[in-house]
């Protein structure tokens, strides 16, 4: 890292002005929360490989901010060539910033230092019905078009899906929407020819990846439509044209602050961006019924495996390790044997998945499996390498968290097991339908930016309470849960309630469970 570190410090000196600080984050040009293997620069500058954080490099120091789910990990991970810092307690990045300004490079520093980059690689309702809805909340809120960089809402918005993404099924693109045009911006050597007949029959125009920036440049000038002829309406006036005609009472671009990179606001006119949450956001957020049912099948499949799974593990830890059950109080032998391959976390993971990967549907994970012994349970996203990955220990607790992607629906599961004698001793996100595994704003979490986003009727997140004790042992329980209607007696107001439908089907392991401590109801529930 050292090495790494001196060529960036050596490329801010250098750079015009010469730059006394630079931010690394580990979004993408999309602000995506999971990228490429070529996206992942602030991995590679710290060595630290957890999805959250942020790095700072200063001309003496180095610094990375991640949150508590990460922590332990980049503890690990990180040189002495690093200061970890920890997000919420910690002062902020900002704090070394107060003082500096903000400078656009022409190209980025931690690209031309990663000499070994990876190369690039190569649904309910119609896009027709969908640019329909879209159109007409450009329409209320009075915005000429739509810019949409976040991929989840590319792929949901036109019905496509991809490969460029490990664990996401999205492709790299950009897309602009207006009342009268729409815009796919992708490489077009990945459009197949039936893709790229779809696209057209639902007017949409394909145009290469690296356009955008220029077309943005275009459309804020009012430009677009008479340097290509891209944009034209209906009746032969493009959609600048029905803006200037309307004394600019609708020329506002819909730009999500969120998810737009500076390079493509930077574009537009700041005067004439309308700055919120995308419309497609809550959009994708609440289920259709055929993204509903498509994602209760996919749980039960998903179930079935996770079950097929826990009885196959069950039976070797008995056989192998003498040890007891996962679904009874089992005896077993007693006795490791020796004669028989050892199970590590990376073998049992790299089994889980076979039993996915049987599934119909089945597409692929939808993280990296987490299969954690003992401590290593308490590095809430640890991920085993084969290399350093630890064995099964029938007298320590075995945290499982994982899922897939199915053609019709996204799973996320977590159980804790203990396969000897177990001694004495919470919150969850949404998810995606065949898209992120992590999706929206609608959380169970105190966390501020969550807290103006309400649960409403056919979203789904996860419950997925925790207690991990550094060093010892992590426990944590996950199940998907889709939020409907709630059949009151009393409906105070006439506002209506909201309950949970869990569609998450697999066994908890019975001897980790004090049934002294469940209310009567849970228990007979």
């Amino acid at each position: 890292m050292a090495e790494i570190l001196a060529a960036l410090r050596s490329l801010m000196a250098s750079h015009s002005p010469p730059l006394d600080a630079l931010i690394v984050p580990s979004e993408n040009y999309h602000q995506s929360e999971y990228v490429s293997d070529r996206d992942k620069r602030r991995e590679f500058v710290s060595g630290f490989t957890g999805s959250a954080g942020l790095a700072l490099i200063t001309k003496t120091e180095a610094r990375l901010w991640t949150d508590g789910r990460y922590f332990s990990q980049a503890m690990q991970q990180l040189s002495d060539d690093w200061q970890l810092m920890l997000m919420g307690e910690d002062p902020p990045v900002d704090a070394w910033m107060s003082d500096k300004k903000l400078v656009q490079t022409s190209s980025n520093l931690v690209d031309e230092v990663w000499k070994n980059r990876p190369p690039a690689e190569f649904a309910g309702r119609s896009v027709a019905e969908k640019l329909k809805d879209l159109r007409e909340k450009l329409a209320n809120e009075k915005a000429c078009g739509l810019i949409i960089t976040a991929l989840d809402e590319v792929a949901w918005l036109y019905n496509i899906h991809g490969s460029d993404v490990s664990y996401c099924p999205v492709v790299h693109a950009f897309a602009i929407v207006t009342s009268n045009s729409a815009l796919f911006y992708v490489d077009k050597r990945k459009i197949s020819s039936k893709v790229s007949s779809s696209m057209q029959e639902n007017g949409i125009e394909v145009r290469e990846y690296g356009e955008v920036s220029s077309d943005v440049a275009l459309l804020a000038s009012n430009q677009l439509d008479k340097d290509t002829g891209l944009i034209s309406g209906q009746n032969g006036d493009s959609e600048n044209d029905k803006c200037e005609a309307e004394g600019n009472s609708n020329d506002l671009m819909w730009v999500d602050p969120a998810s737009c990179c500076y390079a493509i606001f930077s574009k537009l006119d700041a005067k004439k961006v309308l700055r919120q949450q995308s419309p497609l956001a809550l959009a994708k957020a609440l289920k259709n019924s055929v993204e509903l049912d498509g994602l209760k099948n996919a749980h039960i499949r998903d179930g079935a495996a996770v079950v097929q799974y826990i009885v196959w593990l069950d039976k070797q830890m008995q056989e192998i390790y003498g040890a007891s059950g996962y679904f009874l109080e089992g005896k077993g032998a007693g006795k490791k044997r020796s004669d028989i391959v050892k199970l590590t976390e990376v073998t049992v993971s790299d089994k889980l998945e076979g039993f996915r990967a049987s599934k119909e549907h089945f597409r692929g994970l939808s993280f990296p499996n987490i299969s954690s012994v003992g401590p290593n349970a308490a590095i809430i996203h640890y991920v085993p390498e084969a290399e350093t990955c630890a064995e099964l220990d029938p007298d320590s607790i075995y945290l499982f968290d994982s899922g897939a992607q199915y053609l019709d629906g996204t799973t996320d599961i977590t159980r804790t097991a203990h396969f000897g004698k177990p001694s004495a001793h919470g919150t969850g996100h949404g998810v995606g339908s065949y898209l992120y595994l992590h999706e929206g704003r609608q959380l169970i979490t105190l966390r501020q930016q969550a807290r103006n986003v309400p649960l409403q009727v056919s979203m789904t997140v996860t419950d997925e309470p925790g207690y991990y004790e550094d060093g010892s042992f992590g426990i944590r329980l996950e199940n998907v849960l889709v939020i409907k209607e709630a059949d009151t007696e009393f409906n105070f107001g006439d506002k209506g309630y909201l309950s949970f439908e869990h569609i998450t089907w697999a066994p908890y392991q019975i001897k980790l469970i004090d049934f002294s401590l469940l209310t009567p109801r849970r228990l007979n529930g």
